[in-house]
């Protein structure tokens, strides 16, 4: 068969990228311009700079993408692009793009949602295998999702609140630690011990995720040291959060492990705080434990990239399903 170049256009939050990606699991070559060191000014991602600077980036992207993989796009079969879930401003950004690519050299246009994007990285390290179970852990989800094929999703479950990712960066702000706040928990706990008494969040059989008593704890303890006068130890309570928090990830999937162990034929962990390395050692002690094989991306392929959407784009193409010049950005759209 034919090889299948897909080039992928991700832009659904502070990241433009394009990546040419061939037959679903081997890299061309892959741009990401990244907007954290202006976003790092405000404490947080502000949608309307994030389109904007998206406006500004996205032929410059496109001009080096070209560079590097020494391809014109009269050599890619189709065009791929985020169109949610994600900030509307920047997801429209990159979904006009794409329209204008696939208008301009008759290419197929194919939707993709950000979330399997993240699971679907996964085939730039080894095929996945089904059933998979994976267990998504970014800003906007936490979720166990069963795959039993392609673009066949069952959420078993999901945060009834809180995601891991916009608890991370909420702790990080209440501990005073800069932008981005994930990777700063992380480097703090490190360094720290578990002497806090935080809440177990979920504690229970069931597959659902919360995190906002877990938040709430952390905040009254700062906040209640600060009425006594009190210096926190910033270490510690960086540390003995991401005991409690990435603890509840991994009981989780070994209960959803347990629920299904006779189907299950991998773990899959996809999404951006997937490049925590302690929720990374303790998912391979899981796996290892549970005789089960564990897939994680590198960490270029973490963070937001279109090298996953260009990925996730592949089975849809195999199947002709593309979209027309009427598609739309969603801010909100559930995995299917």
């Amino acid at each position: 068969m034919k090889d299948v170049f897909i080039l992928g256009i991700e832009s659904s939050c502070d990241e433009t990228s394009m990546s040419i990606i061939k037959n679903g699991c081997e890299e061309v070559a892959t741009t990401v311009l990244t907007q954290m060191d202006t976003h790092a000014e405000y404490g947080g991602v502000v949608p309307e700079i994030a389109s904007r600077m998206h406006t500004e980036n996205i032929t410059i992207v496109l001009e080096d993408l070209l560079k590097k993989s020494n391809m014109t796009i009269d050599q890619v079969d189709a065009i791929a692009v985020t169109y949610g879930p994600g900030l509307l401003g920047s997801l429209l950004v990159g979904v006009e793009a794409a329209k204008v690519l696939s208008l301009v050299y008759n290419k197929p246009l194919i939707a993709t949602h950000h979330i399997a994007g993240h699971i679907y990285a996964n085939n730039l390290v080894k095929p996945i295998e089904f059933p998979s179970l994976a267990l998504v852990v970014s800003g906007g989800h936490t979720e166990l999702v069963l795959m039993e094929a392609d673009y066949k999703f069952k959420v078993l479950g999901s945060t009834k609140d809180d995601a891991i990712g916009e608890v991370y960066d909420k702790v990080a702000r209440v501990l005073d630690l800069p932008y981005p706040g994930g990777p700063n928990v992380e480097k703090y706990a490190k360094q720290g011990n578990h002497t806090y008494d935080l809440p177990i969040p979920m504690n229970n059989k069931e597959l659902e995720f919360s995190y906002s008593g877990l938040k709430s704890a952390v905040i009254n303890i700062k906040h209640n040291a600060e009425q006594r006068g009190e210096e926190i130890n910033k270490y510690d309570l960086a540390r003995s959060f991401q005991d409690v928090a990435i603890d509840e990830l991994v009981r989780k999937t070994r209960i959803a492990l347990h629920e299904y162990k006779d189907t299950i034929k991998g773990v899959i962990v996809a999404g951006g705080v997937s490049a925590n390395s302690f929720l990374r050692e303790e998912m391979q002690k899981l796996c290892n434990e549970e005789n089960v094989d564990l897939c994680i991306p590198p960490m270029k392929y973490c963070t937001d990239n279109a090298a996953m959407i260009a990925c996730a784009a592949y089975p849809k193409y195999l199947k002709g399903e593309f979209s027309d010049l009427s598609l739309d950005a969603k801010s909100s759209v559930e995995l299917y």
